[in-house]
Formats: structure tokens, C-alpha cells, sequence
């Protein structure tokens, strides 16, 4: 990338004051780019799952994977449940949806609990492992909380086999007027759903898979304790990329880490940080890591920079970052600050090879978190900071009270914020689609059908803020 003339600033820079430039270009389509990366993850969309553990869990984990991004699963979860989610995940079909299922003697208090953990919003009832009847949040409107589901469900919904294209499932729900497909193996047992949006997208997108044709995941292991046991046990678990998480990443017990880990040559991606200068980048790839993580305060949940006055804005850390790795062979994640897709655009042409989301997929069906409604009818989910009160008490309950007590003094982060879901973008697969339109387009207007294209041919500004407020929409009703 560069700058245009005249355009370099005496200070940072965030991603709201600067905009891009288009060029001159021969690229026609938006489906004529191609998002993959090229930072060794597998990803086929530019999109990394923060290691939150109000945001990355195993519905996260298969959904993002199956559209092509990876999800970072915490490091505070024990290895056993790491290795159960891995299992899950790499089962999962990668075409058709997971199902959430309940048996016909199941209530419909019980199918109401449960119809919202996934964005396709049903409930297969199943016999022996065959599809019966479909119920949906409409099933159960107006009915006693106690009827069964034998009595509510819907027993003409649409099947096809487990073999069909998206393609076809889409023209057979198009031509039954209906929403939502129930898939079945060659035996009649259920195997997942697939909705017409689903169909569409997985003509759209590539999943992230690894060598055996399974989804990928990512696993995050703390720079504390036995580094070498845990990444060891991560990757026999099954986990694609690890992840060295800490918040102050330029430090000697990372390098220490990085060393020892990187010195098993366990065959994956090792990521690394989080730091935010080129001399950060530098000591992190010497000490093994091959992919390094920047930013430090840029994240919704964080309030590290209000609390010390450490860190830097997210557009030039990554940057000056990307560069130093560049030069050495190595590639950077820009972690944090992303709102909007030219957020993510940009991040990608100052040279990221994939960029990390938090918070902002707090607000979806595939969040971990429970469904709430506050008293305007609003639904949300709970979101919070991982060096938040909330987070540093999972992270430290196995040690004594006093240390508790003592380390709980010193948290960064907001502890609860509520993340409203988007009626319009429920689904993390709806942001998806958002961000990838976004970045798509942003190739098309530089003239580049790669990422790696896009960084080198990306032309940027110094924008106002009355320049940043000039490209914002009117609020809707205006």
C-alpha cells in the first residue's frame, strides 16, 4: 500500500481517518475475488474468531469455519472440554447445518429453550434417529407450555438426501414455498438442515478445512504454566492453529514461551502476541512465531489505554507490523477495532493476512451466551472483556482466595455489556455475509482480485472527521 501524496500525517492513525482510493481496474465482479489467505491457517475468508469465551465456542467454532474463517476456542478451558469441542467441530458436515433435536414426548417449554441456539431457528423431532415432524418458535405460539411436540410439529416438511447440491435443495425449497430443508443419509437418519440462505452461501463460500476434508479450529494457550504440555496436547486434540495469548505480547516469559513451544515443531501455525511495533513483530518471529498478532486497546471490551495509556492506533500498528513481517516472511493478524467491514478492508490493505473479531459476533444465535429480552423488548446477549473481573475470576479459581482477592484488583475490562442482537443480522453468518460484501467490493474498487493484491495495490488518504462523517448514511427515518 501506499499513500497519496501529501497524505502521510505526523501522528497514528485509526481506521475512521483514513479511506481508500479507487484505481483504475479490470476486475468487473465482486465472485471474481477470491478471499483466501496465504498465512498458512487454511482460511478462505479473512476472518478469525477472537479467543473470547463470550464469543468462541462450538456453534461459533463449525459455522464460522463453514463458511471459511476459523475461531480461536480460550485458553481457560481445560484441555478434556478443548479436545471434546475439537471432536465435535471436525464431525460436523460441511454443507448442511447442525440440528437441534428433541424427541416427540419433549415439551414445547422445551423446544422454546432450545430453538434459538442456532440461527436457522428449528427443532427436528426425531425417532430413532429419523426425522418426524420440524417445530419452529411459530409452532409454539399460543400453545400451553406442556403440550408435546407430537402434537405441534410439522410433519410435511421438505428432505433431501444428504447427496444433494446446494444448488437443488434450494430449487426444491423454491418450489414447496418453504424455508428450511431437514438432509437425511442414505438410511433416513438425520444428518442436518439446510435453509435457502444456507444453500445459497455454500455455493458462495469455501470451508476452512484441514488435510482430512474436516473444519478447522484454532486453540489459545497462556504464556503461565506448562506452555509445552498444553500446545503438545492441543494439537493432539486436534487444534489446526495455536494461538500464545497475551495481553503485553512484547514481553522475555512470550519469547520464553514462543521458544519452547516453536522448539517441539509441532506442525501447525503458531500466533503469537499481541504487540504493536515492527520491533515487537521482529522479536516475536525470532523466538518461532509465524503468524503475529497486533493491537493493543483498539477492542470493544477493552479499557487498557483508558487504565494505563498503553497502546496505539489500530491502523498504523498494523501497519508498521505487516511490514516488519513482511520483510522477514511472516504475516500479521489485526486484532481489534473493526466495527463496519471497511474497518476489516482496511486492516487488510495495511497488509493483515486475516483479521480478528470479537465483540462484534458477541450479538449472535452462535455466541455461547444465553438469549435475554430487557423490558423494551430488546434481546441481547452478555458480552465481556478476558482481563475483566468476570474474566480473571474463571481464569483464577482454582488458586487461593487471597490471590483471587489480590489479582482481582488489577483487571482491565468491562465485566458485562449487553450486545444487542441485530434483527437484521442475527446470524454470524449474516455479519459474514456483511463483512465479505464489504471487503469484496473494496478489491473490486482497488483493482485487486487477491488480498495479497489489494495490500499491494491499495492507494490511502488522511480523512477529517468531518471526512469520516461525510461517508456515514443519514439514520434511517431522516
Amino acid at each position: 500500500m501506499r499513500f497519496l501524496d501529501g497524505h502521510r500525517p505526523p501522528y497514528d492513525l485509526t481506521y475512521d481517518d483514513v479511506f481508500l482510493v479507487p484505481n483504475r481496474t479490470e476486475v468487473t465482479s465482486r465472485f471474481d475475488v477470491d478471499l483466501s489467505s496465504v498465512d498458512g491457517t487454511g482460511t478462505t475468508i479473512p476472518i478469525v474468531v477472537a479467543n473470547m469465551t463470550a464469543v468462541a465456542g462450538r456453534r461459533m467454532a463449525e459455522t464460522v469455519a463453514r463458511r471459511g474463517g476459523i475461531v480461536v476456542l480460550p485458553q481457560d478451558v481445560p484441555i478434556p472440554a478443548v479436545a471434546q469441542a475439537v471432536s465435535f467441530i471436525k464431525s460436523r458436515h460441511l454443507v448442511a447445518d447442525t440440528p437441534v433435536t428433541l424427541g416427540p414426548e419433549a415439551s414445547v417449554a422445551d423446544a422454546l429453550a432450545l430453538v434459538t441456539k442456532r440461527a436457522h431457528g428449528a427443532i427436528v423431532v426425531v425417532e430413532d434417529d429419523r426425522p418426524i415432524g420440524v417445530v419452529t418458535a411459530e409452532s409454539c405460539a399460543d400453545v400451553d407450555r406442556f403440550t408435546r411436540l407430537r402434537a405441534v410439529a410439522a410433519t410435511d416438511f421438505v428432505t433431501a438426501p444428504v447427496t444433494a447440491a446446494p444448488r437443488e435443495v434450494f430449487e426444491l425449497l423454491e418450489a414447496r414455498h418453504d424455508n428450511l430443508a431437514v438432509i437425511v443419509e442414505d438410511d433416513g437418519t438425520l444428518a442436518g438442515v439446510l435453509t435457502r440462505t444456507g444453500a445459497i452461501r455454500a455455493e458462495l463460500y469455501q470451508p476452512a478445512v484441514d488435510a482430512q476434508g474436516q473444519l478447522r479450529v484454532a486453540a489459545a494457550v497462556g504464556i503461565n504454566g506448562d506452555v509445552a504440555a498444553k500446545a503438545r496436547d492441543l494439537v493432539a486434540a486436534g487444534a489446526d492453529v495455536l494461538v500464545l495469548d497475551t495481553a503485553h505480547g512484547h514481553q522475555e516469559k512470550m519469547i520464553e514461551a514462543l521458544r519452547i513451544i516453536s522448539a517441539l515443531d509441532l506442525g501447525v501455525p503458531l500466533a503469537a502476541g499481541n504487540v504493536v511495533s515492527a520491533a515487537g513483530t521482529r522479536d516475536l518471529i525470532e523466538a518461532g512465531a509465524t503468524i503475529v498478532k497486533v493491537g493493543v486497546g483498539p477492542g470493544a471490551m477493552c479499557t487498557t489505554r483508558m487504565m494505563t495509556g498503553v497502546g496505539r492506533p489500530q491502523f498504523s500498528a498494523v501497519r508498521e507490523c505487516a511490514d516488519a513481517a513482511r520483510s522477514l516472511g511472516v504475516h500479521v493478524w489485526a486484532d481489534g477495532g473493526v466495527r463496519h467491514p471497511r474497518d476489516v478492508a482496511l486492516a487488510l490493505a495495511a497488509g493483515a493476512s486475516n483479521v480478528m473479531i470479537g465483540s462484534w459476533f458477541a450479538g449472535t444465535y452462535e455466541s455461547p451466551g444465553d438469549l435475554h429480552v430487557d423490558h423494551d423488548g430488546t434481546v441481547y446477549k452478555e458480552s465481556f472483556g478476558m482481563a475483566s473481573k468476570r474474566a480473571v475470576a474463571a481464569r483464577t479459581a482454582a488458586d487461593t482466595a487471597f490471590d483471587r482477592a489480590r489479582k482481582g484488583l488489577f483487571e482491565e475490562g468491562i465485566s458485562t455489556s449487553r450486545m444487542r442482537l441485530d434483527p437484521e443480522r442475527p446470524g454470524v453468518e449474516d455479519l459474514i455475509d456483511h463483512i465479505c460484501a464489504g471487503v469484496r467490493s473494496t478489491c473490486t474498487y482497488a483493482g485487486a482480485r487477491t488480498l495479497e493484491e489489494l495490500h499491494e495495490k491499495a492507494v490511502l488518504g488522511v480523512q477529517s472527521a468531518a471526512g469520516f462523517a461525510e461517508g456515514r448514511p443519514l439514520p434511517t427515518g431522516w
